[in-house]
């Protein structure tokens, strides 16, 4: 028996038209003005929030930065979709999201900085370490959502990933026992066409992401990943959907990274300017602004307002990043295990005496007058 209430639709699911106008769904309701208003203000931060990081890297201040500009809707509804008590467990391009859930943007800057592998205390935020490797996120989101349930905690865990993390064996294993346990986790897949240089054609040759879902025995739906108001729709019925008890979900957001992979990628090598102007007129946030405002919503003081919200963010990143950290050099081996072993203690003595040894040099160098 075919289960056709697993099958996505046929083409993703839209809210909004991209000239702003709303479109009618049978199964989906517009979300309500508030909830619109403040999606868009994280559009606007996360918009923001990406133009600063590109320039903080073009500095020398971040290592690198895995841009999301074009997929904030997808950013922004993840974060919103979740109550207080749910966990996300994001991606390296996921710090917008990570960003609107509550943790700081120079603590979210982090990792990109490369000081150290989680710069935000996960527990108080309900958010894990963005995780670079690709899909190893699935299993863990999936494991916290079934500890979760064991303990009786109202929990939903929303796992994002992109779709070349849908190749990886990962994800296989996290939705074949996600859903043999009915694990309240909610899949979130943005489907940006390439993965890194590999194009979405050379991932699978499914219909889409989303079909994948039925041969797990659960359902999978398809968003407009641009048009904001649809992705918040559809990931509030997943997620209420495993808060009831009804097991996982895989939505799938069509989308696209308007930008290269990372600063270190040149995307000119492997796809069409032209492809990628097409997608402008498709950007998540002139499409509910155009909304908001021929609904009266937003106003030019409303605009302004999040706009210097938006600066707050991007100034206390330019503070917290200019700022050199001040290392410490045995932390390099503090926080490996519990105790520390005798070959870690004398690793550890060696780069000591090393280090003195360096500080002694340069303070008689110093106290010559800058001659050896």
């Amino acid at each position: 028996m075919l289960h056709t209430d697993m099958l996505p639709r046929d083409t993703p699911v839209r809210l909004i038209e991209q000239d702003g106008t709303a479109f009618p769904d049978e199964q989906y309701s517009l979300p309500d003005r508030d909830s619109l208003l403040a999606a868009y203000r994280g559009l606007v931060e996360g918009r923001r929030i990406n133009e600063q990081a590109n320039a903080l890297v073009r500095q020398g201040r971040l290592a690198v930065y895995p841009s999301s500009h074009g997929q904030e809707a997808c950013q922004v509804a993840a974060a919103q979709a979740l109550a207080d008590t749910d966990w996300l467990f994001p991606t390296y391009r996921d710090s917008v999201a990570v960003i609107a859930r509550g943790v700081a943007p120079a603590e979210a800057m982090v990792l990109l900085k490369g000081d150290w592998h989680s710069g935000y205390d996960v527990r108080a935020h309900r958010v894990a370490p963005q995780a670079t490797p690709l899909a190893t996120q699935l299993l863990h989101a999936v494991g916290f959502a079934q500890a979760a349930k064991h303990r009786g905690e109202d929990t939903v865990v929303l796992a994002l990933c992109g779709d070349g993390a849908t190749s990886e064996g990962d994800f296989h294993e996290a939705m074949n026992f996600a859903a043999v346990f009915q694990v309240p986790v909610v899949f979130f897949v943005q489907n940006n066409e390439f993965a890194i240089s590999v194009p979405l054609s050379r991932q699978t040759a499914a219909p889409s992401l989303a079909h994948k879902a039925i041969g797990y025995g659960m359902p999978g739906q398809r968003v407009d990943g641009n048009d904001t108001a649809a992705v918040l729709a559809v990931l509030q019925e997943a997620v209420g959907r495993a808060r009831a008890g009804s097991g996982p979900s895989l939505v799938e957001a069509h989308t696209y990274r308007m930008q290269a992979h990372t600063n270190a990628d040149d995307d000119t090598r492997y796809r069409e300017r032209d492809e990628v102007q097409a997608w402008l007129a498709r950007d998540p946030l002139l499409r509910l602004r155009a909304h908001l405002t021929t609904t009266g919503v937003l106003d030019d003081e409303t605009e302004a307002r999040f706009a210097a919200g938006a600066e707050e963010i991007a100034a206390a990143m330019r503070t917290a990043l200019n700022t050199d950290a001040d290392l410490n050099p045995e932390d390099l081996f503090a926080h490996v295990t519990v105790h520390r072993s005798p070959q870690r203690e004398e690793q550890w003595q060696l780069l000591r005496d090393e280090l003195e040894r360096s500080r002694l040099a340069e303070t008689a160098t110093t106290s010559n007058g800058g001659h050896s």
